[in-house]
């Protein structure tokens, strides 16, 4: 065993204050991630206008999933970077990045004002958000694993999604303090940009906790640091492990950007209910989160990662859609809580297991590479998965559809995890340092 296990820094700093530094970054990725999902329809407006507003809103959703088709890129380059150069220098790098997507979203004038290029320079934004967010997941949850103490690897790995909530949250109390405060013709044509603004001003701060973050000890004992050529072979060689991980991983996307980030567009276009009232559900969403995975990630370290996935991918199968069909029949404030407290339940549940459990599945010298690009290959189809439900109630006219696609991705989970734990024993088979 490693003294990772014990030691998280060279400095000796209490565990708290390395989780700390490390997830902080994990926290502007997912902020920004966020608040374009939440303000999607203004976006649309001022960006893709059509004057047809469903395109409009089909052009923002597929900008915003335009970020997750170039994760695997970022998962693949970033990721070979840190497992050569080491977790500090990689996650300060990813950080970097991603304030340059977030300031272009954030500054870029309207269509009215540059024309076509508004919308590209925001896409080319959104693409640089994607490429650096590729690796950051993986970077993060590494070096959380990394520096755990022995059997509490779930715990501490829950705590890189934990920062996602803290961000749903603090995105979603932003949106109800400006929607209290400006009436909506204002937030349609700027309010909308207060929440980007204030990720910018986040970064400076971001920055100063991340440098002085140290390395793992368990990089620094390792003799070997393979390049990219290695790296890349090893993956190859291990192609069914990173399918499997991305089978896993499918779930977790789905969900999560389901229960976050496309609530408040589902809730005002769909049901019909005020942005307030989604934004109050969003924040609950995002504190129910935060309660459930680091409880399932130290409950998948005393019973097992194996029972903790298959538990919640069966229930996700088994109730997703009569969930989301009971919502849609009487819409309310009351049932949307309901409804997303529970998909949060799963979610928080299969996800505090699943994270540390592809930390495990991935051979130890591609690690954060291995890791990255499964979860990258993954959000190429979770990161679409607003866009995807918008477009199936809009053709099929059935408001409870995102169910159904809830609970293709739980099937997708479900297998992956029989494939990577072939039998109950096999829970250990992926334990490592």
């Amino acid at each position: 065993m490693s003294t990772a296990s014990h030691v998280p820094s060279a400095s000796g700093e209490s565990k708290v204050k390395t989780v700390f530094r490390v997830v902080s970054g994990n926290f502007l990725e997912m902020y920004d991630f966020m608040v374009y999902g939440y303000y999607a329809s203004a976006i649309a407006k001022t960006y893709f206008p059509s004057g047809n507003e469903f395109a409009s809103l089909m052009l923002a959703l597929s900008v915003f999933g335009a970020g997750f088709l170039v994760r695997p890129l970022g998962a693949i380059v970033l990721g070979a970077y840190i497992d050569h150069h080491g977790r500090r220098k990689g996650l300060i790098l990813t950080l970097g990045l991603m304030a340059i997507g977030t300031l272009a979203v954030a500054a870029v004038p309207g269509y009215a004002t540059i024309g076509v290029l508004a919308p590209v320079l925001v896409l080319c934004g959104r693409l640089l958000q994607g490429f650096s967010a590729g690796v950051e997941l993986g970077g993060v949850s590494v070096y959380l694993s990394e520096i755990a103490t022995k059997g509490n690897k779930g715990f501490y790995c829950a705590w890189q999604s934990g920062s996602q909530q803290v961000a749903v949250i603090f995105a979603a109390l932003i949106g109800v303090v400006l929607n209290k405060l400006l009436p909506a013709d204002q937030m349609g044509a700027w309010g909308w940009r207060v929440p980007f603004l204030i990720g910018c001003l986040i970064v400076p701060f971001l920055f100063m906790i991340r440098r002085s973050l140290q390395e793992t000890e368990e990089f620094k004992a390792r003799k070997n640091h393979p390049a990219m050529g290695e790296i890349l072979k090893t993956m190859v060689a291990n192609w069914p492990i990173v399918l499997g991980g991305m089978g896993m991983v499918i779930m977790t996307t789905v969900s999560f950007y389901m229960i976050t980030a496309y609530t408040p567009t589902f809730g005002k276009e769909v049901l019909k209910l005020s942005s307030l009232d989604t934004l109050v559900v969003t924040v609950c969403i995002g504190l129910s989160n935060l309660i459930w995975l680091p409880l399932a990630g130290a409950l998948s370290d005393r019973i097992g990662r194996r029972p903790v996935l298959l538990a919640f991918t069966i229930l996700t199968i088994v109730t997703a859609y009569p969930a989301l069909q009971w919502l849609v029949a009487e819409p309310s404030f009351v049932r949307l809580l309901i409804v997303e407290l529970w998909l949060s339940f799963l979610y928080g549940c299969y996800n505090g297991a699943m994270v540390v459990a592809l930390t495990e599945v991935m051979p130890v010298e591609v690690r954060t590479a291995g890791f990255s690009l499964a979860y990258s290959l993954a959000t190429t189809i979770g990161g679409f998965t607003p866009a995807i439900s918008t477009l199936l109630i809009h053709s099929t006219g059935n408001k409870a559809a995102p169910g159904l696609v809830l609970g293709v991705a739980a099937i997708c989970g479900l297998i992956a995890t029989l494939v990577l734990y072939r039998t109950p024993g096999s829970r250990n088979q992926y334990r490592t340092a």
